[in-house]
This record gives C-alpha cells, sequence and structure tokens, in this order.
C-alpha cells in the first residue's frame, strides 16, 4: 500500500513538473500566436493564472489586432476569477473604453461595477468603494435599462444602499454608546436625512430622544430648558411617525421626565 501511495505521489510531482516546464516554454515562445491560443487553452480549463500571465504578456502585442478584443476581455475575467477585483474592475474598463462598439461592451461595463462591488469591504469599514460601485451600476442601467444583467444591478444597488445604511448607522449609534451626545444628536440626524427609507429609522429617532434627554439631564441649569425642550419636540414627531414602536414605552418615560422638569424649571424662574 505504502508503494502504491508514493508511486502516486510520484506521478503526479512528475505530472506538475512537465506541466510547469511546458508552460515556461510557451512563456518563452517569441511567437505571441502561440502564447495566445494556450491562454484560451488555460483559459477554457479555468487556469485563469496561467492564462493571464500569457495574455498580459501579448496584451500590448495584440491591441488593435483583432484578437486583441478577446485577450482584454478574458484577461478581465482572469482576474476577477482570482479575486482580484480592483485590478479587475480596471481592465473591464478599460476593455470599454477600448471597444466601445463591441458586443462584449455592456458585459463589460455591468462588470466594472461588479469587480467594484465585490471588491468593497464589509459594513463596518470604509466604504468608499461601496459607493464607486453603487454609482458604477447605476451608470450601466441609465446606459443600458432594457440589460438581461438588469436585475441583477438593481440587486447590487439595493445590497449596497443597505450596507451603506447600516454603516451610517452604526457610525452614528457609536457615538450614543460613547456618550457623545452632541456628535450623536448632529449624526443620526444626518443618518434620517440620508437614509428616509431605512429599516433603522425607527431606532434612530428614538436614539435622537435618548441622547437628547441624557445631554439635558447632564446640562448646566442655563441649558437644560432649551434641551428638555427638544426632547420633547422629538418624542412628539417620534409618536406622529411611529405610535406601536417597541421604543415607545422609555420614549414615553423621558417625555413625562421633560415636561415635569420644563414645569419645575418655569416655576424657578418666576
Amino acid at each position: 500500500m505504502r508503494n502504491v501511495k508514493g508511486f502516486g505521489l510520484f506521478s503526479l510531482i512528475l505530472l506538475l513538473a512537465i506541466s510547469c516546464g511546458k508552460f515556461r516554454k510557451i512563456e518563452k515562445s517569441p511567437d505571441w500566436r502561440v502564447k495566445y491560443e494556450a491562454g484560451l487553452n488555460y483559459y477554457a480549463k479555468k487556469d485563469y493564472y496561467r492564462a493571464s500571465v500569457l495574455f498580459e504578456q501579448i496584451l500590448p502585442i495584440v491591441r488593435g489586432l483583432p484578437e486583441g478584443e478577446k485577450v482584454q476581455f478574458y484577461l478581465a475575467y482572469c482576474q476577477f476569477y482570482d479575486k482580484l477585483y480592483l485590478l479587475a474592475s480596471e481592465q473591464f474598463k478599460t476593455f470599454y473604453e477600448t471597444y466601445g462598439r463591441s458586443s462584449l461592451a455592456e458585459e463589460a461595463r455591468y462588470m466594472y461595477a461588479f469587480s467594484l462591488y465585490e471588491s468593497s469591504p464589509n459594513a463596518n469599514l470604509d466604504q468608499t468603494s461601496s459607493i464607486d460601485a453603487m454609482a458604477a451600476m447605476q451608470e450601466f442601467l441609465n446606459r443600458y435599462p432594457s440589460s438581461k444583467f438588469r436585475d441583477k444591478a438593481v440587486e447590487i444597488i439595493v445590497s449596497t444602499q443597505e450596507k451603506l445604511e447600516r454603516k451610517g448607522f452604526e457610525n452614528a449609534r457609536q457615538y450614543h454608546k460613547m456618550r457623545q451626545y452632541k456628535a450623536a444628536i448632529v449624526a443620526l440626524n444626518n443618518f434620517k436625512n440620508n437614509f428616509p427609507d431605512s429599516k433603522f429609522l425607527e431606532e434612530a429617532y428614538f436614539l435622537v430622544i435618548d441622547a437628547e434627554y441624557a445631554l439635558a439631564q447632564q446640562s448646566i441649569i442655563s441649558k437644560q430648558g432649551e434641551r428638555y425642550k427638544a426632547v420633547i419636540e422629538y418624542y412628539q414627531e417620534f409618536l406622529d411617525k411611529y405610535p406601536e414602536s417597541k421604543f415607545l414605552r422609555e420614549a414615553e418615560k423621558q417625555y413625562a421626565d421633560s415636561l415635569e422638569k420644563m414645569n419645575s424649571l418655569k416655576k424657578t424662574n418666576l
């Protein structure tokens, strides 16, 4: 049994050595056509690394030739499949800018936006690439409203929007958790304005009340009146918008206490 396993391992190593030797020979060939055909063959076998190496070598040579269009397009896909998404996005962009009249230009524009989307990080990290992806996908839909990629493009825009919403909300809520209530109120109100249809909107409205109430409690007396008044106004807006909210009971307590404090402050000033 050990001899059989050893022979199998030796055979595998031998095949790899032969394969690598064959690739090196192709890579050193002075004939770009040899590399072109080999690149297509590697691509068909899903060996995207070797295909991309050969396509990159011959790209400057075949640019302007009939083969150049396919090389540029396949090179972009090689990088995409190897998860080099930013490189892929640049290759797809170069393709549709170079071959704007190609039948593949539509797909290249979609894949440019999709590659940006795939490169975007989780919601807790910087979302610049997500914003770029959403803008690129919207531009794609504007150009190709009836595209076969339309449904997927819409899905990506919605998904990116949700990611940006979560990022915006988490940033604002973080101020609240850190008890930086002034910053929290500004950030939460900005979130409300920027994402008026967000699923986080209800909680954002409540957190503004909670932050304003906490800020009023820790303020000097001369500032308390206007801040308790703000709590009351935010609560009334919240009640109109979310009369059945799960946060309503807590908001009502803060509202009632703010009314009481307001009345107390008025009597003190008389």
